[in-house]
C-alpha cells in the first residue's frame, strides 16, 4: 500500500513525496509513530505533567503564604519596636521624674538638717554665753574678794596695826564700791 501512495505521489511530482523518499519515510510507520506520540503525550500530561503542575501550584501557594507571613512578621516587628521605644520613653520620663523628686526630697532633708544644725549651734552658743556670764560673775566675785583681802592685808601692813573684823568688812565694802564703779 505504501508503494501505491508513493507511486501516486511520485506521478504528481509532489516535493513532499520526493523528500519523504529521499529520507526513507514509510507512511505507515510515520502515522503509527504520530499516534504513539499522541498517546505518550496524553499519558505524560495526565501522569507526569499534571502532578508536576499541581506540585508547582502548591509550592507557589506555600511561597506566597511564606511571603505573607514574613510581611506580617515585619509589621509585627515594627509595631513591637515602636511599643518598645514608647515604653523606653515612658520609663525615661518616669526615671527623670523620680530623680527630680529625689533631688527635691534631698534638698528638703538638707534644709531641715541645716535648720536643726543652726538651732543646735544657736543652743550651744546660748548655753556658752550663759556659762561664760556665770563664769564672769564668779570670777568678778572672786576677784573682789581677793582684792578686798589684799587691800585689808596691805592696809594692815601699811598702818602697822591689826585690823578688827569691822575694819576689814568696811575696807572690803569700800573696795567693792570702787571696783563696781
Amino acid at each position: 500500500m505504501n508503494s501505491i501512495v508513493i507511486l501516486a505521489a511520485a506521478a504528481s511530482g509532489n516535493p513532499l513525496v520526493e523528500i519523504a523518499q529521499q529520507f526513507g519515510v514509510t507512511w505507515q510507520l510515520l502515522i503509527s509513530q504520530i499516534i504513539l506520540f499522541v498517546i505518550v503525550a496524553l499519558a505524560l500530561k495526565k501522569f507526569a505533567y499534571g502532578p508536576v503542575l499541581i506540585l508547582l501550584e502548591e509550592r507557589r501557594t506555600k511561597i506566597a503564604d511564606g511571603l505573607a507571613a514574613a510581611e506580617k512578621s515585619k509589621t509585627e516587628l515594627a509595631n513591637t519596636q515602636a511599643r518598645i521605644q514608647e515604653i523606653l520613653t515612658q520609663a525615661s520620663t518616669q526615671a527623670n521624674k523620680i530623680i527630680e523628686e529625689a533631688r527635691n526630697a534631698a534638698a528638703k532633708v538638707t534644709e531641715v538638717e541645716a535648720q536643726k544644725a543652726i538651732a543646735t549651734a544657736n543652743d550651744i552658743i546660748a548655753k556658752a554665753k550663759v556659762a561664760s556670764e556665770a563664769e564672769l560673775v564668779r570670777m568678778k566675785a572672786e576677784l573682789r574678794r581677793e582684792v578686798g583681802r589684799l587691800v585689808v592685808a596691805t592696809t594692815a601692813k601699811v598702818t602697822g596695826r591689826i585690823l578688827t573684823s569691822d575694819d576689814q568688812t568696811r575696807l572690803a565694802e569700800e573696795t567693792n564700791k570702787l571696783l563696781a564703779a
